[in-house]
């Protein structure tokens, strides 16, 4: 098995499918997430899908859209 840690060359994670909302525009300025064999979660800016992956476990997954529904991350512009 691929060991994926934080940093990983996103393009370079074996066997995921990378999926980003639906409500990206197409200016292409969002996320992209893939779900890992292990449960955890990689997310990558979807301008450069070469870039470094950001891994979280599902557990801080959970938890963190958890508080964007809750409104914990809504910021004034």
């Amino acid at each position: 098995m691929q060991r994926v840690e934080n940093g990983i060359v996103a393009d370079t994670i074996q066997g995921v499918t990378w999926r980003k909302s639906s409500r990206s525009g197409a200016s292409g300025n969002c996320v992209e997430v893939a779900a890992l064999p292990d449960g955890a979660v990689a997310v990558r800016n979807s301008r450069f899908p070469q870039g470094p992956a950001l891994v979280y476990t599902r557990e801080e997954i959970v938890a963190f859209l958890g508080g964007v529904k809750d409104g914990e991350f809504d910021f004034t512009l």
